[in-house]
């Protein structure tokens, strides 16, 4: 089976032709600046089109178009719901109607991060369980749950993919998304800076010197700066104490981390199993923590199972 696949994200947007669990082609646009999805539509059709040409394959060969999206999205009325301020004037468009128009291809659309389990369900980590939860540390926190083989997504589509969202402090930071102390404005990419300016020692810190990133976080807390190992535990333990939130919300065999603060999964996993096996109520044993294995290719390879409905709530 065939199909087109767009991962659009905050910057940047992948256009690819998928086979089973192969990426066949694939073309990145960058996204950087947009001021809505409106203006792009017509570059991510040129795109799709010019990887069909590369591969020699033919809009008729292909089952339909999956469009993985950052933002809330219903997956039946095959329209974007909210967005968290990128891409505003999603939820006026007529996708359906323009992938029709453009690639006369059937369409389907999903949230990101439910994309992304589906892709990892159908070719990677999670492949061969049914009960899973997935989060992916990244600029933000995204989360994703399935229930007995089939994506949690709830009457307004919110179900399961708001995991980042979970409070972890009632006390703490005000989040993008209007919360007090959400796991994502305590340890997420967007939120790190301020984390780290507001520790105690900041200015002699070999954070001061550099762009706030968890790449330079790991790396100064391995060499012993201070800041940098007080703030790295602090967020192991925001991500600790998510893990065993989301255990209970949603009862999984295997809790997925991907995103690309995963580079130092060798120091995160270990801490993450250890809380979970000494913090989580799970009578009938112990969930698995482990590490998302397909990367920035979830999303994509996530649109066979979308378009074949495997994972239909």
């Amino acid at each position: 089976m065939r199909a087109l696949a767009v991962d659009l994200g905050g910057s940047h947007a992948t256009c690819a032709l998928v086979e089973d669990r192969t990426i066949i082609r694939a073309k990145t646009l960058a996204t950087e600046g947009s001021v809505g999805l409106g203006p792009i539509l017509p570059s991510l059709a040129a795109a799709l089109c010019t990887v069909m040409q590369e591969a020699e394959t033919g809009a008729s060969q292909c089952a339909g178009l999956a469009f993985c999206f950052c933002g809330l999205v219903d997956h039946a009325q095959a329209k974007v719901i909210s967005t968290n301020a990128k891409y505003d004037d999603a939820p006026r468009l007529d996708l359906k109607g323009w992938c029709e128009k453009s690639l006369g291809v059937p369409f389907a659309i999903e949230n990101d991060a439910r994309m992304a389990l589906l892709g990892e369900s159908y070719a990677g980590a999670a492949r061969g369980f049914d009960d899973v939860v997935m989060v992916t540390l990244g600029t933000g926190i995204g989360g994703v749950a399935m229930i007995q083989g089939r994506l949690l997504r709830g009457k307004h589509s919110q179900a399961g993919c708001l995991g980042g969202h979970f409070p972890v402090l009632f006390d703490g930071r005000q989040c993008t998304c209007g919360a007090i102390g959400c796991a994502e404005a305590e340890a997420a990419g967007w939120s790190l800076p301020e984390v780290c300016r507001t520790t105690r020692g900041f200015a002699s810190s070999s954070l001061a010197k550099d762009p706030i990133t968890f790449e330079r976080l790991f790396g100064y807390a391995e060499e012993g700066d201070p800041v940098a190992v007080e703030v790295r535990e602090r967020c192991l333990a925001v991500w600790a104490a998510l893990t065993v939130g989301l255990i209970h919300a949603y009862d999984p065999e295997v809790v997925i981390f991907g995103g690309g603060v995963m580079k130092s999964a060798s120091m995160i996993l270990p801490y993450l199993q250890s809380y979970a096996n000494r913090h989580a109520w799970t009578p009938w044993g112990k969930v698995t923590v482990r590490c998302a294995e397909l990367g920035s290719r979830a999303g994509l390879l996530g649109a066979i199972p979308l378009l074949q409905g495997r994972a239909a709530s």
